[in-house]
């Protein structure tokens, strides 16, 4: 015989009335305390396609069939239906199904990980990475350039010599000792590597900061180069290209 569905599953007619079909009216049970417990809907359809209760001839249960029933406020005794659940499981169900349609929101700051990581990290990489950030935030001295190029140039040591000579040979040129000093700075600014540059600017990032009840976007933005995980092991690449671990467990 056909099935009706113009009528929700779980129901039929009888000497003209709507009324409860047994079988399918458990089934819609079934479905409701299962998706509340956590099963998925390619769960429900699994275990559906066992049961010898078909929602129509022919067609095998699907995601949308058990969706279906899912959202049917009718179950609840709305529209002249009889009742075969109550209304709080249903608003517990609804509830539940917004929270699955709608992933949870990330932060700024955890795309930004996101980014960094190359793919989405463990739950416990946030957390690490926070506590590395907030030890420089502490302790900005921590943070040392890993190649210092100590010794002068040529030309830098021939300006100090000329400078140093002019400065000591009274009456002082002030205009050419104006120049020789200019030149001087001007050359041991360009001497600084881009590893030294990049020390001094994460120092005055993290100098003065308070630590961080959660990762901030920004300071991830402008001090992380790269993050890495293995074998439970955060690696932060700094963008001095120094570099913070910390473990899982830590």
């Amino acid at each position: 015989m056909g099935s009706n569905r113009k009528r929700p599953f779980g129901y039929k007619m009888e000497f003209g009335e709507v009324v409860l079909h047994p079988a399918e009216a458990e089934t819609v049970r079934w479905i409701y305390d299962s998706y509340l417990a956590g099963a998925s809907y390619n769960a429900l359809v699994d275990k559906l396609r066992e049961r010898d209760v078909p929602y129509d001839v022919d067609k095998p249960w699907n995601k949308n069939m058990a969706a279906r029933i899912l959202a049917d406020r009718r179950y609840t005794g709305e529209a002249g239906y009889p009742s075969i659940i109550p209304e709080g499981q249903f608003h517990m169900t609804q509830v539940r199904r917004q929270e699955r349609a709608s992933p949870c929101k990330k932060t700024p700051a955890q795309k930004e990980l996101r980014k960094l990581c190359g793919g989405s990290p463990p739950a416990w990489v946030e957390q690490r990475v926070l506590g590395l950030l907030n030890r420089l935030i502490q302790h900005p001295e921590l943070i040392t350039c890993p190649v210092i190029e100590d010794e002068p140039m040529p030309e830098a040591k021939k300006l100090r010599r000329e400078l140093d000579g002019l400065l000591h040979r009274p009456p002082v040129d002030e205009a050419q000792a104006k120049n020789l000093a200019f030149r001087l700075a001007a050359l041991q600014l360009d001497a600084i590597g881009p590893e030294e540059y990049e020390t001094r600017r994460l120092r005055r990032l993290f100098q003065g900061r308070a630590p961080m009840a959660e990762l901030e976007q920004e300071l991830l933005h402008e001090s992380v180069r790269r993050i890495t995980v293995s074998n439970g092991t955060v690696t932060v690449l700094l963008k001095n290209n120094q570099t913070l671990e910390g473990g899982k467990n830590a």
